[in-house]
């Protein structure tokens, strides 16, 4: 996610059953086996809601189960302040004996509930739907979870995410928190899973989500899109767009399919913007290899978001970044390179826990402010960092240090997303640069991304491969840098000191 310059101002084909890899597996189940213990809840106590202990999400994502696929099967009237009809089908392994099964889901009212095809019992507790199937399930089987619901557009009273209502229909903005205002899941990024989406709506409207598409059902007055990903993905970052839109097909490096995804009516004005991807997916690729996706695209929404957001294969975008004419042409360029880096770093490698997240939109940000470079943008690399350096002190105490980001204020789910994790956490990486060299940098980056492709990483992962790659023990320099309340000193830079605030004068 990247906050709009308004926002900043204002804030300061597979079978979807099969395993995944037992790396992808054992991740997502480390973090859910040290959450709680799980001897889970007998059947006679009240529902209780769960989490698998986040420090800035404690009640997100549910222990005893690894979800392997989502199956979204949802219903559009045309009209977006409606409810959509919608049927999700999970499948997963149990990690502990379950006779409950708790799901992350709030925002809809739940009409059944099936467990390997029996009914089972439902009720909500918190933001949980806590489900008790007619028979206990053993640890280590086989579920399925079938939810028949509906999925509310319109935002819940104090609480922002879930689905976008634009111009023309809806799209899905569901980071940090806010995928389980859409759809029941265990929404956490550390137990991602492969989807299928499935959406019907009126003729005349398309449906476009993650992944490729699969089939394009027409039957009298709908029609139904199907899509599905090749990859796992983190709940987060799922998204579906309904509207009057038009798909823009061309190839990227290596043939790889991109398609945009824009209204109609604006398809001339944005294609200026639009043709520019292939080349940046291009420059990314030299940067830290292969793209690692089947597909990717730009989805231009016609609403105000106060943010672009890098959800997996088909990242978010409001019309006004691209039509605003007093954006200089390098920084919109730098801004899509900042949502297409994520697809690196956030989508393919996603967080193990949200105090990770300095390694999504920290790199994301790198990136960002280098190709910026390249492109004339107004200050260098060297010249950004030197200011992030001087303001960095104040974003640590506004926001926490990049690793252990202070909690964002209930309902708000933007709240985590300041300046420490942005520019204070390219800070971070321009002094391990600095510190290591830019070859070990550069490495660092290429096998970081190979070593845990499609998988959920941590920080305590990422210092461990940084001092393997570079030969020697950064604990030290990564705790100074990641935790401590004031910035430490630039390796290679003595000469850069903080800025203390200015002073307000008196009245």
């Amino acid at each position: 996610m990247l906050l709009s310059p308004r926002a900043q101002a204002h804030r300061d084909g597979a079978d979807t059953r099969r395993p995944r890899t037992a790396r992808s597996r054992g991740l997502a189940s480390a973090l859910l086996a040290s959450a709680v213990s799980v001897c889970l809840v007998a059947a006679g106590a009240p529902p209780t809601p769960l989490g698998v202990g986040d420090r800035l999400f404690p009640h997100l994502g549910n222990p005893g189960y690894d979800v392997a696929s989502y199956d979204l099967a949802l219903t559009y009237s045309g009209n977006n302040t409606k409810p959509l009809q919608a049927v999700t089908t999970i499948d997963g392994w149990t990690t502990a004996t379950l006779d409950r099964i708790n799901l992350d889901f709030a925002h809809g009212d739940v009409q059944s509930v099936e467990v390997d095809g029996e009914a089972a019992d439902f009720a909500t507790a918190g933001e949980d739907l806590v489900i008790t199937p007619a028979d206990p399930l053993p640890r280590g089987d086989w579920m399925r979870v079938t939810v028949r619901h509906t999925s509310d557009p319109v935002s819940a009273e104090g609480r922002d995410g879930g689905w976008l209502r634009t111009a023309d229909g809806l799209a899905m903005a569901n980071q940090a928190d806010a995928a389980h205002l859409v759809f029941p899941c265990n929404d956490h990024p550390s137990d991602k899973a492969m989807f299928t989406v499935r959406v019907t709506a009126p003729n005349g409207y398309t449906a476009v989500a993650n992944g490729l598409p699969t089939d394009v059902d027409r039957a009298g007055r709908a029609t139904t899109w199907t899509y599905r990903t090749l990859h796992p993905m983190a709940t987060e970052l799922a998204q579906v767009s309904i509207g009057r839109s038009a798909v823009l097909r061309r190839e990227g490096p290596h043939g790889l399919p991109v398609r945009d995804v824009v209204p109609t009516k604006d398809r001339e004005v944005l294609e200026p913007w639009l043709k520019k991807t292939p080349d940046q997916i291009a420059w990314m690729e030299s940067k830290v290899g292969p793209y690692p996706f089947e597909t990717y695209g730009v989805l231009v929404a016609d609403t105000v978001t106060g943010f672009e957001l890098e959800t997996q294969t088909l990242s978010l975008f409001e019309k006004g970044l691209f039509t605003e004419p007093a954006y200089p042409e390098w920084y919109v360029e730098s801004i899509m390179v900042h949502e297409l880096a994520h697809q690196w770093f956030g989508n393919s490698v996603s967080p193990r826990t949200w105090s990770d997240l300095w390694l999504n939109e920290g790199h994301a940000t790198w990136y960002e402010a280098l190709y910026a470079q390249e492109r004339k943008a107004e200050r260098t690399l060297e010249a950004r960092m030197k200011a992030a350096y001087g303001a960095s002190d104040r974003w640590r105490t506004a926001g926490g240090p990049p690793g252990a980001p202070k909690p964002p204020a209930s309902g708000q789910k933007i709240g985590i997303f300041r300046a420490n994790v942005y520019d204070g956490a390219a800070l971070v990486l321009f002094a391990l640069r600095e510190e290591i060299g830019e070859e070990a940098f550069d490495r660092l980056e290429r096998t970081w991304l190979t070593d845990h492709r499609d998988a959920s990483a941590s920080t305590a992962d990422f210092v461990r491969l940084a001092g393997q790659v570079a030969g020697r023990d950064l604990g030290s320099f990564f705790q100074h840098w990641l935790y401590d309340e004031k910035t430490p000193p630039m390796p290679g830079h003595p000469e850069w000191k903080p800025v203390a605030p200015a002073v307000e004068a008196a009245e």
